[in-house]
């Protein structure tokens, strides 16, 4: 049995630049990891295989539609594997959250297929195999800080005011779906500019048409703001999951119960960056 996890992809800028002829926009975005996530295992089989379980399960395909199945099929093809595997995926993040969600899930079971079926393949062979499902496919291989451009797949070294590993965040959902198509259809078409050196000038500027679609993210931003604690709060991708990075852990903890006290039904995640 062959372990990873799919860790929860973090936006901490995410500046919208402008609207592609192919449909797409061109950005700029800080990706970071956090040490959590949801969770991939493989073990030896003759046939492709997909379960789910955990909290948030219910709904997801098993099938051609689940990027996890389409990643391992697409590692099949570009290596010339001739066995299977049999997949569970443990689910553990939000749908639709801001997370990275299926890419993420998708470049933890290329990883733990490469190491299941022997292939010893670079991080950029991963990419060079299913990096076509998404985006953000090709952070996630990596799961390390990085600046994407493009749209998210042309990555660079992470600006020097990028937070370091191991500091404490907390992740904050209002468990409401927010589908990225209307997000972006929201976006008021504006170029407010390139990445700040500094990090008080990251911006997401998805974060109007979220809020517009899931009031909850703009509560979820006040209530981290007003804690007090926090030294940076934003929202991550497209929502609905809003993020606080503090100094301590013990900062963070408090806050996730004041979270957890004033609204019980939301979810949270504490955690430290990778």
């Amino acid at each position: 049995m062959i372990a990873e996890t799919a860790y929860a992809k973090i936006n901490l800028a995410l500046h919208v630049r402008a609207r592609r002829p192919d449909g797409y926009h061109d950005i700029e975005t800080v990706f970071a990891f956090c040490a959590d996530g949801d969770g991939i295992s493989a073990e030896a089989a003759d046939e492709l295989s997909l379960s789910i379980t955990g909290p948030f399960a219910d709904g997801l395909p098993v099938d051609e539609g689940n990027l996890v199945l389409r990643a391992a099929g697409a590692m099949q093809a570009h290596f010339n594997v001739r066995t299977g595997a049999r997949i569970t995926l443990d689910k553990r993040l939000p749908v639709a959250a801001g997370l990275g969600g299926g890419s993420a899930d998708a470049a933890a079971a290329a990883r733990a297929l490469n190491r299941l079926w022997r292939l010893d393949a670079s991080e950029a062979a991963l990419c060079d195999a299913i990096g076509r499902l998404g985006a953000d496919v090709a952070a996630c291989v990596a799961s390390r800080p990085a600046l994407g451009k493009g749209v998210g797949d042309a990555l660079l070294p992470p600006p020097a005011d990028t937070p370091v590993s191991a500091t404490p965040i907390l992740l904050v959902n209002p468990l409401k779906l927010c589908p990225t198509g209307p997000v972006y259809q929201g976006w008021d078409g504006a170029d407010r500019g390139s990445l700040a050196i500094v990090r008080s000038g990251w911006r997401n500027d998805l974060t109007p048409g979220a809020v517009a679609l899931v009031p909850e993210i703009g509560m979820a931003l006040y209530l981290l703001d007003e804690i007090g604690t926090a030294h940076f709060v934003r929202m991550s991708g497209s929502g609905a999951t809003c993020f606080a990075l503090f100094e301590t852990e013990a900062a963070r903890d408090a806050a996730r119960d004041e979270i957890a006290a004033q609204q019980p039904d939301w979810w949270t995640c504490a955690s430290v960056l990778r």
